[in-house]
């Protein structure tokens, strides 16, 4: 009904005030209309007494002269609550009677018989009061005298005045008290309104931290102090919510870091690359503009984890950032994909000429060589380039295109790059339709086994190496050069070591036939041949199931191959000569490795690679270098095979310089074991000579 609790309470204090002060006046005046019919009781009692008493004296027992007792009765008038003073005689007959009001408005009390009203005095509940006395005495009666008086017509003019002045004095006194109330609320009521303005501002400002200030004891300050408390309450999960929030935040930042950017060098990942590289090409192809990209990695990087560590890898990677985002602007994005591969797409002009400086840039930032841990290791970088344009905008295209200049950057050598041309893709398919081929290839037999025979300084064959050709069902004859790398990057490699190894041990029955007692097939293995821990034991068990002499097979691997795995590639051979096999090193010379290396290998043959051979006629170095070699496997017990013998002069010089074996063109081209097996078992010098 209210809307303030102030004005509710103060309509009810006023309320209960104007109710109390009317119950008090209707008190007051119900005392003194009882005090007043008390008074008119008494004095129409005394008043009857006196009467009785009067008109003893005057009765004249028998008369009933009515005029004698005017007099008498004329001092009654001044009552004027009296109704009428009758005197009857001792019959009840009436002697004379006064009335001082209106019958009519008394009819039921002047009804009454005077017979039947008590002697004394007698009152009814409407205030009609009757007064019965006896004039004369007991013993002689003279008469009867009755009065009816009103009280309620008692009430003088003062008596009525004197109400009128309780009244107001009452209300003067309630609306004392009721304004005394309201200022008393107020104070009360203060600290609640305090409270309501403090709510309401704590509403609007959602402002936790401020308090509220009420310096009372009674429950208003109870109810401040227990919202204060509340506040409190409510900043403490605030401020736990605020850091929760913000470690939330804080991990969604890490969480999108994680998986946006490399941990190691803190470059954008292939995801977040990937990414906006589909954007810019969308946008780039609506604008009918043209993207370049680089892709690079890093080469020999494979080498330097594998002999110094991978934490020295991870230095490294972390340097090959900083050296290429020293060379590119800051609106150039740079990205590692993964490994040692790297991306740069650089916002520039999209020019042959322009991608060209940027390679160029990026080589000569690796020509300096990384200083690691006392080490002065250099790295170089294969870079292919390639334009969306010429990837019809697709990323996936774009990828595969750079990723082939990549690649063939890695053919044409360490510390170069290749610009994409649409010829490479034809080259691409073919090598992924080559890598596919393999294992059917196996199972068809579609390769085939040639042998390239050697020959020792008197001309007679002691050995041939197998080599492997492969008669592809649409290509033709494709070549080892060309499958092998293949092979090797598919994981393939064994696969077509096995068939090898398998060939020759069928073929051996038709070789031993052809070749002397002590004749050799050689069969090259590969690094990967040498990690894989199930070729010894295949090796073992073919030629078990073939009946091939181990005496009669020699395996070859190059010198980088044996190296790269060293304490593997030693425990392999070991096992392997003491099964009877001869090990031959091959293309020595050519690689990095430390000539102590020599003393610790298990090797049987040393063969010259051929191009110290093709150089003997024509370098003095080659010629110092190639009897340098055979002088060395001489003092180490080895057995000398020089490869790429194509001419007289060449076996001539190699002969007389203590080299063992030979073979080259000079003598046979690789060729199937039908052909071989045809060929004669010796070549004599006439053959040679010019």
């Amino acid at each position: 009904m209210f809307k303030s609790v102030k004005v509710t309470i103060g309509a009810v204090i006023a309320v209960s005030m104007l109710v109390l002060a009317l119950a008090v006046f209707v008190v007051n005046k119900l005392e003194q209309d009882a005090l007043l019919k008390e008074v008119v009781e008494s004095n129409t009692s005394a008043l009857g007494t006196s009467l009785a008493s009067q008109l003893s004296v005057f009765a004249d027992t028998g008369s009933k002269n009515v005029d004698k007792y005017e007099l008498l009765f004329k001092a009654v008038r001044d009552y004027d609550y009296l109704i009428s003073v009758t005197l009857y005689d001792t019959n009840f007959e009436e002697i004379t009677s006064v009335s001082l009001k209106p019958a009519s408005e008394y009819v039921s009390t002047l009804a009454v018989i005077p017979q039947d009203v008590p002697f004394g005095i007698t009152s009814s509940n409407d205030g009609i009061i009757t007064s019965h006395n006896l004039v004369g005495t007991s013993t002689y009666p003279l008469g009867h005298i009755i009065i009816h008086a009103d009280a309620q017509a008692a009430v003088p003019v003062h008596s009525a005045r004197k109400l009128v002045r309780q009244a107001s004095l009452i209300l003067a006194i309630g609306l004392l008290c009721v304004g005394a109330c309201l200022l008393v609320i107020r104070h009360l009521i203060k600290p609640l309104s305090e409270l309501r303005l403090f709510t309401q501002n704590l509403f609007e400002t959602k402002d936790y931290a401020l308090r509220t200030s009420i310096a009372t004891q009674n429950e208003f300050g109870k109810l401040g102090d227990n919202i204060n408390s509340l506040l409190d309450t409510i900043e403490v999960e605030l401020l736990i919510n605020f850091e929760q929030k913000q470690t939330l935040f804080d991990q969604q930042e890490t969480m999108a870091r994680l998986a946006n950017y490399d941990s190691l060098t803190g470059l954008p990942n292939r995801q977040y690359v990937l990414d906006n590289l589909r954007l810019e090409l969308a946008r780039a192809k609506r604008n009918d503009e043209d993207m370049m990209l680089l892709f690079f990695d890093l080469d020999g990087f494979k080498g330097i984890n594998d002999s110094l560590g991978h934490e020295t890898g991870d230095l490294i990677l972390i340097e090959v950032a900083d050296r290429v985002q020293r060379l590119l602007r800051n609106d150039d994005l740079f990205a590692r994909l993964g490994g040692d591969e790297f991306i740069v797409f650089p916002d520039r002009e999209v020019t042959d000429h322009a991608a060209q400086q940027l390679a160029v840039r990026l080589l000569s930032a690796f020509d300096e060589p990384f200083e690691m841990r006392g080490l002065s290791l250099t790295v170089g970088l294969s870079v292919g380039v390639a334009k969306a344009s010429d990837a019809n905008y697709e990323l996936s295209d774009l990828m595969s295109n750079a990723d082939l200049a990549m690649y063939r950057s890695k053919a044409k050598g360490r510390g170069s790059y290749t610009l994409f041309t649409p010829n490479m893709v034809e080259s691409h398919k073919r090598k992924l339709q080559i890598a596919n081929g393999i294992e059917q290839g196996l199972r068809e037999d579609e390769f085939i086994v040639y042998y390239q025979v050697k020959v020792d300084n008197q001309g007679h064959v002691i050995g041939a190496e197998a080599l492997i050709r492969w008669q592809h069902p649409e290509f033709g004859m494709v070549m080892p050069n060309e499958f092998i790398p293949i092979a090797e990057q598919g994981g393939k490699i064994t696969a077509i070591t096995q068939w090898i190894i398998k060939h020759v041990c069928m073929d051996f029955p038709d070789i031993k036939q052809w070749a002397p007692k002590n004749f050799k097939v050689s069969v090259n293995l590969s690094g990967h041949d040498l990690r894989n821990a199930q070729l010894f034991d295949y090796i073992y068990n073919t030629l078990n199931l073939y009946d091939v002499n181990p005496e009669n097979m020699e395996f070859e691997v190059t010198e980088s191959a044996y190296l790269e795995n060293f304490e593997l590639s030693n425990k392999f051979f070991r096992r392997m000569s003491n099964m009877g096999f001869s090990i031959a090193l091959d293309d020595f010379g050519t690689g990095y490795s430390s000539l102590s290396y020599l003393t610790q290998i298990t090797i049987d043959t040393l063969k010259v690679d051929r191009q110290f051979v093709m150089e003997l006629q024509t370098s003095e170095r080659s010629r110092l270098v190639t009897g340098a070699i055979i002088d060395l496997a001489k003092r180490l017990s080895l057995t000398v095979c020089a490869e790429g013998i194509e001419n007289f002069e060449q076996w001539d010089y190699l002969r007389q310089h203590g080299c063992d074996n030979v073979q080259g063109y000079m003598f046979s081209k690789p060729v199937p074991l039908k052909t071989l097996l045809s060929s004669a078992p010796f070549y004599e010098e006439s053959q040679f000579r010019s």
